[in-house]
């Protein structure tokens, strides 16, 4: 087994293991406070039933559902009566729960992320396990009262639960690609700043509601995150429209016959790969892709079609040339200006150049000689590495070279 697989596994082992011991001591002992149980359970189903299919940078797809089973996690009071359910049984309710409310999008072919379902029970187990102990015997409020103290300790438990699971993200991430770990993990902990922090927020705000008005401060409390939900799903609706139309003006080259079928996405999908290979994450990898989706749209303004579309064999003053058009072009798209700068300087001699320039310039030779190569991407790669001395940085081409040793990418859909 390779390792990639095995870290997987482990992951899932790990969960199962965790589930299995919960389930067990749950039926074996039964439920502590079931009408506790129950609620929590009834919000985390709910939660699940509203998941959709979430977008690649969309990092939690049901955020009501994680909310609640934090806020379980870190249940102590209810009504002001202590609870004694322990760490087994909040692992046994989520997974109940969230299984329970999967079953309708299991139904419709659309199941739960086996990954992402390992990461909830891990995470969820990591809070409870540093929490219901101490709480259940009495230390927290001994040591913290229920005052400022205890809201601080709180706050602590939730940032160390929410790097426990960017970990687990980065780690699963990795397993599956074979990215960096580094830019992966910076990629998870400045999503925490977006939903992360308000699932984080309402989970704990959730558990001192609870504690202090009883169960029916769930449903209160509910309300504010769901509402927070669609608005990151407009926002994420708006930015799949804004890549798509990107993706559409990459495709008016090839409609034009100015560069062949798939070109442009080829290049977005392996420039993405070796962006983070070299550490850019985050809104840096937006704009290399959608620089790498437009790079060849100067072709539009010239008047002689080039070769093939293979700018990579042109001089160096005409690559210019078609760099400077296709800027222009780009920043009357409404695309942030960072675009039609990487666009602009991807035919400059590579120590002028700002990394995802480079990262383009280099990407898209790779497939203009790639193509039109005997030797197919082991020449091409061979007639990259001659170019180090000025035409491609030798750091890019080597991250190109690790990216297509393992495979490659999938070229996004040209349609």
């Amino acid at each position: 087994m390779s390792p990639a697989r095995a870290t997987v596994a482990t992951v899932r082992a790990a969960a199962l293991l965790l589930t299995l011991g919960g389930l067990g001591a749950t039926l074996w002992y039964g439920l502590a406070d079931p009408a506790a149980a129950v609620a929590f359970g009834t919000l985390i189903a709910l939660g699940e039933l509203t998941r959709r299919g979430a977008a690649p940078e969309e990092r939690e797809p049901a955020p009501l559902a994680a909310a609640g089973a934090l806020a379980y996690a870190l249940f102590g009071q209810n009504g002001g009566h202590a609870t004694t359910h322990g760490v087994l049984q909040t692992v046994a309710v989520v997974v109940a729960a969230g299984l329970a409310g999967t079953v309708p999008h299991v139904a419709r072919g659309n199941g739960p992320d086996l990954d992402q379902l390992a990461r909830r029970i891990l995470t969820v187990g990591f809070a409870a396990a540093c929490f219901q102990p101490l709480y259940n015997r009495g230390t927290l409020t001994a040591h913290l009262g229920q005052g400022p103290s205890y809201a601080l300790f709180l706050a602590v438990l939730l940032l160390l639960t929410a790097l426990c699971d960017a970990v687990l993200a980065a780690v699963l991430h990795r397993a599956r690609t074979g990215h960096p770990f580094g830019p992966l993990l910076r990629d998870e902990l400045r999503a925490l700043l977006g939903i992360g922090s308000a699932v984080g927020a309402t989970g704990a705000v959730m558990a001192l509601g609870v504690a202090a008005a009883g169960l029916w401060a769930l449903p209160v409390f509910a309300v504010p995150l769901l509402l927070t939900q669609v608005s990151f799903r407009r926002y994420a609706a708006v930015r799949t429209t804004n890549r798509e139309t990107i993706a559409s003006l990459a495709r008016a080259t090839e409609i034009a016959g100015c560069t062949p079928p798939g070109h442009a996405h080829r290049v977005a999908a392996l420039s993405r790969a070796v962006g983070r290979e070299l550490g850019l994450s985050g809104s840096e990898l937006t704009v290399l892709e959608y620089a790498a989706l437009m790079h060849d749209i100067g072709q539009l303004s010239l008047v002689d079609p080039v070769d093939g579309g293979a700018t990579a064999l042109l001089p160096a003053a005409e690559q210019r040339r078609i760099a400077l058009l296709g800027a222009a072009v780009v920043r009357q798209t409404g695309v942030p200006a960072a675009v039609a700068v990487v666009v602009e300087r991807q035919a400059d001699p590579y120590r002028e150049q700002p990394l995802p320039a480079r990262i383009v310039r280099a990407v898209n030779a790779y497939d203009d000689l790639a193509a039109g190569s005997a030797c197919g991407g082991l020449g091409a790669l061979e007639r990259l590495r001659l170019g180090t001395a000025r035409d491609y940085h030798p750091d890019v081409v080597e991250s190109l070279a690790r990216v297509l040793a393992r495979g490659g990418v999938a070229p996004a859909p040209s349609g």
